[in-house]
């Protein structure tokens, strides 16, 4: 009954250690559990790293010790990988260690143990050290146990018979802790995939830029906000570093749209407004070599020079983003679409092309309605790049929040004018964001910088009118997230 008691317990051990993904928490388990198993007052837990053993977990019931490595500090120097040493001896030559008194075995370098003893007033006495192996073999620490006990609490040797269940112990937590590595290597490959591909983006248009890293940035203060207390809501621990990945991945589409949309800093766009000041050079000179020529016709020459002369000045003032579309601007450009210019033939041409009259005429903004058909593209971009990811487990959400950030509750965003039902809690965070920031953002061309409360005034005149979610903006904006000034540099994802 006991024998079966005991495998009872060591199958919910495995359960629990394989489950288990924090490095600190699943060698504690494992610590403790060996302690129980061997009935000893203490123990140590080695990890392998490069040349030394380092201290991961150590526990001395009797002196109410129980320290754990937390990050990256040192609980003590760590051992290095010399045979003099019980444990590195143990972990090179993979094989237990079962010693009666360390204070009596001289082939080992104890004095590490009697310094501590020393500090603590203990003895170390007896002592199983038992190398922690995954299924191949190699070696990942080691498990060193210390002061077996009777049940009158006197110090005995460790039963030879329990250490083939202490070392079952140890290469259980080695495999599980070899497949979280590897688990951490493989997101770690992917971040670093995604921050390269986020910085081909940004090098593509100085504008822009900041834009995914201030939205990783609120992203983050936000969630670590919602963890700190009851707000009806909150992340769960899985789906943190995915929501973060759809942050960081939402504009990829970007990388494949023409940057001189992308940059496009006035209606007209630098290209088109060098070619139509050009245009507008030669046709003044042919006016004066006009009324050079043909005397006759100085004076409606002068006349025609000071009338494109007159309309080119309004021309740019309407090509500034700032500028404010009117009626009566429109009705000013119409005039100004019926002045004709020559060229260094002599032909006629109208002095606004069909081009020239699209973008002059944009009522916000500086995009033209194809080019900003072809702007809101990038959403299918990110989706059809997206699609060739095979994002699998707790990732697998990203390619829908990531594609999804251009939908609005009420169905009038895009690309599929997805209706609220259809959109989850992070979507509609991430929209949140999304818009936040492009408001205050300060490196765009084409917009003047706004304030956090301009901001909150459009996006809940956008929750007013159902198009994006009322509480989690009220929310966003409680946290204080969305604060600049709190901006530091942000870490890579």
């Amino acid at each position: 009954m006991a024998a079966k008691m005991e495998m009872d317990r060591l199958i919910q051990i495995a359960i629990a250690v394989s489950a288990e993904k924090r490095m600190d928490v699943l060698m504690d388990r494992i610590l403790m559990e060996a302690m129980r198993i061997t009935g000893c007052d203490g123990g140590t837990v080695y990890i392998r790293e490069e040349a030394h053993l380092v201290f991961w977990d150590m526990v001395t019931k009797s002196k109410g010790i129980h320290l754990i490595r937390n990050g990256k500090e040192e609980l003590l120097p760590p051992v290095p990988l010399d045979r003099a040493h019980v444990c590195a001896r143990a972990a090179l030559e993979h094989r237990v260690l079962n010693i009666e008194d360390v204070y009596t075995a001289e082939e080992f370098n104890f004095t590490g143990t009697r310094k501590y003893d020393q500090m603590n007033a203990y003895r170390t006495q007896s002592m199983l050290v038992v190398p922690m192996e995954d299924e191949q073999g190699r070696n990942i620490g080691v498990l060193q146990l210390i002061n077996a006990l009777d049940h009158a609490g006197h110090i005995v040797p460790f039963d030879p018979a329990e250490e083939g269940i202490i070392r079952a112990l140890g290469s259980l937590a080695a495999v599980t802790l070899n497949k979280e590595r590897l688990r951490e290597a493989v997101t770690e490959v992917l971040n670093s995939l995604v921050s390269v591909m986020v910085e081909v983006i940004d090098k593509r248009t100085p504008y822009n830029a900041n834009h995914t890293r201030s939205m990783a940035a609120y992203a983050e203060r936000f969630i670590a906000w919602l963890d700190a207390g009851d707000r009806g809501w909150r992340f769960k621990e899985e789906e943190k570093a995915p929501f973060l990945m759809s942050v960081w991945l939402h504009d990829l589409g970007k990388v494949v749209i023409p940057r001189e949309i992308m940059d496009k800093p006035t209606r007209l766009g630098n290209l088109a407004k060098e070619r139509m000041a050009a245009r507008i050079e030669t046709g003044l000179l042919m006016d004066r070599i006009r009324a050079l020529e043909n005397p006759a016709e100085a004076e409606a020459a002068l006349v025609h020079r000071k009338a494109v002369e007159e309309a080119w000045e309004i021309i740019q003032k309407v090509n500034e983003p700032e500028f404010r579309m009117t009626e009566e601007t429109l009705e000013t450009l119409e005039n100004i679409r019926k002045l004709t210019i020559r060229d260094a033939a002599g032909t006629e041409h109208p002095l606004l092309t069909a081009e020239n009259w699209e973008a002059l005429t944009i009522w916000r903004g500086t995009l033209t309605a194809g080019e900003r058909t072809q702007m809101e593209a990038h959403v299918s971009e990110t989706i059809a790049l997206l699609s060739k990811v095979r994002f699998g487990g707790i990732y697998a959400p990203v390619p829908v929040w990531a594609g999804q950030h251009h939908e609005m509750m009420d169905g009038s965003g895009y690309p599929n004018h997805l209706t609220g039902e259809h959109l989850s809690p992070q979507t509609r965070l991430l929209t949140i964001l999304d818009i936040y920031d492009a408001i205050t953002s300060d490196d765009r061309p084409y917009k003047k910088k706004n304030t956090p409360e301009d901001a909150f005034a459009i996006l809940e005149e956008k929750a007013s009118r159902g198009q994006v979610d009322g509480k989690i903006l009220k929310l966003f904006r409680e946290s204080g997230a969305w604060q600049k000034e709190l901006m530091g540099k942000q870490e890579r994802i």
